[in-house]
């Protein structure tokens, strides 16, 4: 694999409590690549290892195969989880600001041209504490991709933005994988994972749960199937001596609604075999793939905690 970030073996102790345990992974070069888990899994943690805000207590990363450094730093843009604009800045004094920082010439052209191309034109010469929390996060994000970064990595960068604003982010980030950049971010909004991802890290408690693709991650969980019976057909009984976990789903005009947890190799195709076999009165049959929730559910059980679907 052509790697645009390793890490190997991180930990992270403070005192008797550890953060992160043995954690290794690789994020290719031009993918998508998300860091999941519930708040306080250890994300934010892994993150700042990765730039090296935080020592690591023991482990290596790896930036662009180079150790990490203030040189190859420059090549590198970061958004951390704790928002860091100076609020009486405009804000394209905020961008062309930490462009500077990274070396890059003509820092208030690229500033404005940034602002004019994702709709903060009208803004740009408002202070940072005159902006909404949203635009002040758009302005924020914009400010790490100032200096053109081979990798970008974002933590949490969708918390405080309204849906229009989500969409438009995952626009944005789309861009940058085809220019050719790396974009590793962490989130616990499943949604934005499974339909940006290349690649995926599951932590749970400072651990890994998993590591690869979302499709990969999707196939360790049982798929779901919605149907509807016509009257008081009891399908859960019905195919519960089939080896069918189906469970009652609430009901609609006069008909009752189930839901199938199917498992163990059994897919749609079986269970709408056993309801033929079984004479079920069916009047709708849904089947649908897990959702990556469920398949992080399933890899760590109980320790997945509080997650946003």
């Amino acid at each position: 694999m052509n790697a645009a970030l390793e890490a190997e073996g991180l930990v992270k102790r403070y005192g008797a409590r550890t953060a992160v345990e043995d954690l290794s992974f690789q994020a290719p070069r031009g993918a998508i690549y998300g860091v999941l888990g519930p708040n306080g899994a250890g994300k934010s943690t892994t993150l700042r290892m990765l730039v090296g805000a935080l020592k690591p207590t023991a482990g290596a990363v790896s930036l662009l195969g180079q150790p990490a450094s203030r040189q190859v730093l420059r090549r590198v843009g970061y958004l951390p989880e704790e928002r860091g604009l100076y609020r009486a800045m405009s804000a394209r004094a905020a961008i062309a600001y930490f462009a500077r920082l990274k070396g890059a010439e003509r820092a208030f052209r690229r500033a404005d041209a940034l602002l004019d191309s994702h709709g903060l034109g009208a803004v740009k010469t408002k202070k940072i504490k005159a902006l909404s929390k949203g635009m002040a996060q758009k302005v924020q994000v914009l400010a790490t991709i100032a200096h053109e970064p081979e990798l970008i990595i974002w933590d949490e960068p969708f918390s405080g933005l309204d849906p229009v604003n989500q969409l438009t982010l995952e626009v944005l980030m789309r861009a940058q994988a085809a220019a050719g950049r790396t974009i590793l971010f962490s989130t616990h909004v499943m949604e934005h994972a499974e339909r940006l991802c290349d690649r995926i890290l599951l932590i749970a408690q400072g651990r890994k749960a998993f590591e690869g693709t979302v499709a990969q991650a999707l196939a360790l969980a049982a798929s779901v199937a919605t149907l509807e019976t016509e009257g008081d057909f009891d399908l859960a009984a019905a195919l519960k001596p089939k080896g069918f976990d189906i469970v009652p789903d609430g009901a609609e005009h006069g008909n009752r609604r189930w839901r199938a947890h199917l498992s163990h190799g059994a897919g749609s195709r079986q269970l709408l075999a056993a309801c033929v076999e079984a004479g079920a009165p069916l009047s709708a049959f849904e089947p649908a793939r897990a959702s990556l929730h469920e398949a992080f559910v399933a890899l760590v059980g109980d320790k997945a905690g509080v997650m946003a679907k």
